[in-house]
């Protein structure tokens, strides 16, 4: 099985930020009827982590994309939609 993280402190760097979101997890979960961040915030995350931990080598925008990608794709259907409508007028 190969190897993902090269060294101990790897993964003590893993455990450490996935402890302190499990935290925030369910102090969020008990103080709103909110069920968690959803799956593109855990992406998201999860893409942070392992660029932190350099087991990833991507670019920054392509690890915060499930941060922003949401709501760039959200202005891109009103701007087509505006443009739809402005044309029928």
């Amino acid at each position: 099985m190969p190897r993902i993280c090269g060294s101990n402190k790897s993964k003590n760097r893993i455990n450490i930020l996935l402890n302190l979101k499990i935290r925030i997890m369910s102090n969020h979960s008990s103080s709103s009827g909110s069920s968690g961040i959803g799956v593109l915030g855990l992406l998201g995350v999860t893409f942070v982590v392992l660029k932190l931990t350099e087991v990833i080598n991507w670019s920054w925008w392509w690890v915060t994309l499930p941060f922003w990608g949401g709501a760039v794709l959200v202005l891109i259907i009103l701007l087509i939609i505006a443009i739809l409508f402005a044309i029928k007028k």
